[in-house]
């Protein structure tokens, strides 16, 4: 859930900071994941006053402006701006990008540039380049009463954007106000009253509406306006709505969705000239198929619910609507819809369909049965002020559930499980700031929207979250007399021990899906063995169980090598999955390795990058079981390690002829390239469930070199070929060159020795590689090209000259 801070102010009254409220949303169990203000992406941007524009000496299409952006810019000289757009004439203010700006649309940072011949100071941005909208005929053009040098950032009033995770069981807070409401009632301020804009209804609705599902669809509200003008909506509703992520569409469907986000009720408007006879909500019929809004087919059965007319079916209930009844640009009638739908006929519609919506989001978890009539108005209200027209009177077809929860409350049950003192004053005010009612008796009245309150203990989690969890003394559990017992299995430690020596001989640990494309299951599923599929999948990438952990490590070392990564040495330690004989969940304790790239890198000995070879997944393999407990003195090589390896360089480790502990080797060139990875791979996979019986560890063997944290941009490398005296030892050379510059190379070392022809006498010839780490932006030439003019430099002080 995404909102603006200026947003939750329309519905909270308060003069908290926005630190003081992200603190107080997590105090109170709404979790902010995260804030971003706007503001710094327009940082640079000014409001600017076009004074003269003439045509560009040397270009048709261009013009050469003089500008004014205010008294503390260029000592209060007008700039000069060379444009392209064909609406900038003099006299009009538009904003202006100052040098040292970065366009939010591409992240180019403005610099002062001749163009065409013509210097030019900054740029004038359209309303694209300022990642507000999609337009870019021309400049942005502002009123003429815009401030000259005002920053374009407060003039816009651009506010900080929350993002919260609201919990499932929390509906009532998706939307603004029920965050706001929240708020209130931890003490950051009062809470505004919905304020309906006032319209009068008058007439009939000269529409039929009617629900014949009274299952599925307990309550259908709605009522026509006639003579709306559907256009774009104010620039105040499409910030509210850009806030929260939605592209702005139109006035009719923009205020649908802020009455969604603002107040977590959705609805729908219908465009009559569209429609046909009554609209009602009922079941649909096995095979029946809407066109949705979001151009998709949906084939339905009869456990969904719909709405429709005497033609034809326009929505899929609670998700989302059709596309032959959507308002348009010449919708002049619309028919607003309200209703309150079973939530768990809108969950089990949207798995079967595998349609996701905001308003099944919604829906699913639970409205406001309460809000029909309040939201109805409050829309209503904006689209008559909005958009013009009359509006109808409303029309009620069926009740929504009206019945509260009252549960009987003790006052010290928030003692005894919340560990916490709450005066009863304090929690009858949290409570009913809740809008709970509370009478003598302490008999609470649970309001409608709250579907997740079942018992006592609910109303304490409510007490103490707004009270405030972090008054909550930590208290030990009490410990019993001796010594304690170790609560871990045999399994348990091994698994730890076998993570720790995996990690300490240089692997990486990953953790990839237990899911797997259906392709990739089938190629290492044992011989004779079906993948386990899915019945109801994440997605079709996702639907069959993994029989072995080597496919999700090949996919990650694909990953890693389409990064530019030159070795990947990765572990997983996890379960793979089988059918049982009664069709249960067979699980397998197991690890996996994929070693890939370059086992060392080219060296001036070696020449090449060495690759691993089987016998690197050998010794691996070894070690690990040996620190699993297996006895690896007892243990057999065999073959057949399984169609996915290379048959003359992999092998297994055996116990016994049968007893398979673990295989390894090379990966066969079909299973490269069915991953599409280039090799050589080896690979090791140990089965720990065949693993007899636990044996004392006796330390893990190193087969690879430690590991690494991988930072967040691209190493980059650069090669220097040196003319060094015999007699100057190559280490000294390598630590001039790392001492060049010791904020940028992170490595330096000798690859290549070469002496003979070619080389005067008394010289030597060597190449270094030079490894560049960048901080937190990638390298520029010019920056490059200093770096390299200082490693020849440093050489150059022992006697080193560049080979040519």
């Amino acid at each position: 859930m995404k909102f603006s801070l200026a947003w939750l102010r329309d519905h909270l009254e308060t003069d908290a900071t926005l630190a003081e409220i992200t603190d107080a949303l997590n105090a109170i169990g709404l979790e902010v994941e995260g804030v971003e203000d706007p503001a710094h992406k327009l940082a640079g941007f000014r409001v600017a006053h076009v004074l003269t524009a003439e045509k560009h000496p040397d270009a048709d299409k261009l013009q050469v402006l003089t500008v004014d952006a205010g008294p503390d810019v260029n000592g209060g000289e007008p700039l000069q701006v060379v444009c392209g757009a064909p609406n900038a004439r003099a006299g009009m203010k538009g904003v202006l990008g100052l040098p040292g700006a970065v366009v939010p649309s591409s992240g180019m940072e403005l610099k002062k540039a001749a163009i065409r011949g013509v210097e030019s100071t900054g740029m004038m941005c359209s309303v694209r380049e300022l990642d507000m909208g999609d337009s870019h005929e021309g400049i942005l053009e502002l009123p003429e009463d815009a401030t000259t040098g005002h920053s374009f950032a407060d003039y816009q009033g651009s506010s900080p954007v929350i993002e919260v995770a609201v919990t499932p069981n929390r509906p009532d807070c998706m939307g603004v106000y029920g965050i706001a409401r929240d708020l209130a009632a931890a003490g950051l301020g009062t809470l505004k009253p919905i304020a309906v804009p006032e319209f009068e209804a008058s007439g009939a609705c000269p529409v039929e509406i009617r629900t014949d599902d009274p299952e599925g669809c307990p309550a259908f509200y709605g009522r026509v306006v006639t003579g709306v003008r559907n256009g774009p909506s104010p620039d105040w509703l499409q910030q509210r709505l850009k806030s929260a992520g939605q592209r702005p569409i139109s006035l009719l469907v923009d205020l649908t969705n802020y009455l969604m986000l603002a107040y977590g009720r959705p609805a729908h408007a219908y465009d009559c000239a569209k429609l046909h006879g009554a609209v009602h909500a009922r079941r649909a019929k096995p095979g029946e198929q809407v066109l949705a809004l979001n151009e998709k087919t949906y084939t339905l059965d009869d456990s969904m619910v719909v709405i429709a007319d005497e033609r034809e079916v326009h929505d899929i209930a609670g998700i989302m609507g059709g596309e032959n009844s959507g308002v348009g640009g010449d919708t002049t009638d619309v028919l607003l819809e309200i209703a309150y739908f079973d939530p768990a006929r809108i969950g089990v519609t949207g798995r079967r369909l595998g349609l996701a919506s905001d308003a099944r989001t919604r829906f699913e978890r639970g409205v406001d049965p309460a809000f029909l009539d309040t939201g109805l108005d409050l829309l209503t209200g904006l689209i008559v002020e909005l958009a013009g027209g009359t509006a109808s009177e409303v029309v009620r077809a069926g009740s929504p559930p009206a019945e509260p929860k009252v549960l009987a409350f003790d006052t010290g049950l928030t003692k005894r499980l919340g560990g916490i003192d709450v005066s009863g004053d304090e929690q009858r005010r949290i409570l009913e700031s809740l809008d709970f009612s509370v009478d003598g008796e302490w008999n609470v009245t649970c309001p409608l929207r709250r579907h997740d309150i079942e018992g006592p203990a609910d109303l304490v989690e409510e007490i103490v979250r707004i009270h405030g969890l972090d008054r909550v003394e930590s208290v030990a559990l009490p410990r019993g007399e001796g010594v304690a017992r170790p609560t871990a299995t045999a399994q348990q430690v091994m698994e730890r021990r076998l993570r720790r020596a995996a990690a300490a001989s240089g692997l990486d640990e990953a953790v990839t899906w237990s899911f797997l494309p259906e392709a990739a299951a089938t190629r290492f599923a044992p011989e004779g063995e079906t993948p386990w599929t899915l019945e109801n999948p994440i997605s079709e990438d996702l639907k069959v169980m993994r029989p072995s952990l080597l496919p999700g490590l090949l996919m990650a070392a694909k990953r890693n090598a389409d990064r530019g990564a030159a070795s990947t040495r990765l572990f997983e330690l996890g379960r793979r999955y089988f059918r049982a004989g009664d069709g249960t969940s067979d699980e397998r304790a197991t690890l996996g390795i994929v070693l890939a790239g370059e086992k060392a890198p080219r060296g001036w000995a070696t020449g090449k990058p060495a690759p691993f070879d089987a016998f690197d997944a050998k010794a691996a393999a070894l070690a690990l079981l040996d620190v699993a407990g297996a006895p690896t003195g007892n243990l057999m090589v065999m073959g057949e390690a399984g169609a996915q390896f290379h048959p003359g360089q992999s092998a297994t480790y055996r116990l016994g002829p049968k007893n398979v502990l673990a295989r390894f080797g090379m990966l066969h060139p079909a299973t490269l390239k069915a991953f599409d990875l280039d090799g050589p791979i080896a690979a090791v996979e140990l089965f720990l469930d065949a693993i007899p019986a636990k044996k004392a560890p006796k330390g893990p063997a190193s087969f690879a070199r430690p590991g690494f944290i991988p930072p967040a941009l691209q190493a980059v490398t650069r090669d220097f070929a040196f003319l060094v005296p015999e007699d100057v030892p190559a280490g000294d050379l390598v630590r001039a060159v790392q001492g060049a510059d010791k904020a940028n190379i992170v490595a330096a070392r000798v690859f290549d020795l070469f002496t003979g022809e070619g080389v005067p006498d008394g010289r030597k010839s060597l190449a270094i590689e030079v490894t560049l780490q960048p901080a937190d932006r990638s390298y520029k030439e010019a920056e490059l090209k200093d770096i390299a003019d200082r490693v020849v430099a440093a050489a150059a002080k022992l006697g080193a000259e560049l080979r040519g």
